[in-house]
C-alpha cells in the first residue's frame, strides 16, 4: 500500500467531542442580605463570614453615622475590609451604606442588591438602634428613632422581601438534589431582644420586629419562606463595662458570654435546607442565660 493508499487518520478531537470531560460550570450561589454589619467584631459580620464560608455571596448594610454617636466609635474601613474578607472566602460581595430611618432605604437597598448581585434569597435582620434609657428619660425624639429603625425598617425590608421574592438565585448550600432557582427556599431571619429595663425604647421596639417576622411564617408561606426571630442573650462586641461583663457571665450556666459566631451558627443551620422545617419560632441562643 502506498502512502497516499493509507487509511485516513482519525480527525483532531473539537471542542464538541471534548465536552464530555469539561469542567461542570459553577452552579450559581443563593444571596444572603444582612443589616447592620458597620464593625468587623460585631453579630452582622460573624454572621456574613459563616455565611460566605457556607457559599452564599453576601450583601450587607452598615451606617457609619450611628457607630460614629455610640461610645465605641466607627471603625474606620471596617465595610471595604469586611467585604475583602468575604471575597477570600469566596464570596461576591456588595456593601451598602443605608440610613434606615428613611422609609425610602429598604427598597433602594433591594435594587441595589439586586443590581450587583441578583435576588435575594436569604434576609437577615441583624441592625440595631440601642441607646440605654427608661420610661422616664426616654425622649420621644429617641423613642421614635428606635421604632423608625428596629420596627419601621425591619417591616419595610421584610414587605420588600416578599413583594420581590420569586425562589431565589440557585439552591441554597447542602442542597444536594439542586432544586430549580424557582424552588429555591427563602429565609427571614431578625435578631432581637427581651432586654426593657433601663433599655425602654429598644427592648420594646425589638418586641415589635418579633411579632412582624413571625407573621410572615405565615403571611408568606405560598412564597416558600421561612421566617424566625433569635435572641441571642448578651454577646460582648466591645460595649460592656468589665462589671457588666463579670455579672452576666456569673448568670450563664455554661460560664461564658455569647460570641458572634454562636448567632451566626444558628443562622446558618436556618437558612440551610436542614433548616427550614423551623419556621415561625423566636429562638433563644443564649447559653442558658437568666432573663
Amino acid at each position: 500500500m502506498t502512502t497516499e493508499e493509507q487509511p485516513p487518520t482519525a480527525p483532531p478531537p473539537t471542542s464538541a467531542s471534548t465536552s464530555d470531560h469539561a469542567p461542570a460550570p459553577r452552579p450559581a450561589r443563593p444571596i444572603a442580605l444582612i443589616t447592620g454589619v458597620g464593625r468587623s467584631i460585631g453579630i452582622g459580620a460573624g454572621i456574613a463570614r459563616q455565611l460566605a464560608a457556607s457559599g452564599w455571596d453576601v450583601a450587607f448594610t452598615y451606617w457609619t453615622p450611628y457607630d460614629r454617636r455610640m461610645e465605641w466609635g466607627a471603625e474606620d474601613g471596617a465595610a471595604a475590609s469586611i467585604a475583602e474578607e468575604l471575597a477570600g472566602a469566596g464570596a461576591r460581595t456588595a456593601a451598602i451604606e443605608a440610613d434606615l430611618t428613611d422609609p425610602d432605604t429598604p427598597a433602594r437597598i433591594f435594587d441595589e442588591a439586586e443590581q450587583r448581585l441578583g435576588p435575594v434569597t436569604a434576609l437577615v435582620l441583624s441592625h440595631a438602634e440601642s441607646v440605654d434609657s427608661g420610661l422616664l428619660d426616654t425622649t420621644v425624639e429617641a423613642f421614635d428613632r428606635h421604632f423608625a429603625v428596629n420596627t419601621r425598617a425591619s417591616w419595610l425590608l421584610i414587605r420588600e422581601y416578599g413583594l420581590r421574592f420569586r425562589g431565589g438565585s440557585g439552591s441554597a448550600p447542602g442542597d444536594d438534589s439542586g432544586p430549580a432557582p424557582s424552588t429555591a427556599p427563602g429565609r427571614i431571619i431578625a435578631l432581637t431582644s427581651d432586654h426593657t429595663v433601663g433599655n425602654l425604647p429598644y427592648g420594646a421596639s425589638k418586641g415589635a420586629l418579633d411579632r412582624i417576622t413571625l407573621a410572615a411564617a405565615h403571611e408568606l408561606a405560598h412564597l416558600g419562606v421561612t421566617a424566625n426571630v433569635i435572641n441571642p442573650g448578651p454577646v460582648d462586641t466591645g460595649w460592656m463595662t468589665d462589671e457588666l461583663r463579670t455579672s452576666l457571665t456569673r448568670g450563664t450556666p455554661l460560664g461564658r458570654l455569647g460570641t458572634p459566631q454562636d448567632t451566626a451558627h444558628l443562622v446558618d443551620f436556618l437558612c440551610s435546607p436542614q433548616g427550614q422545617w423551623v419556621n415561625g419560632q423566636l429562638l433563644k441562643s443564649n447559653g442558658g442565660a437568666a432573663s
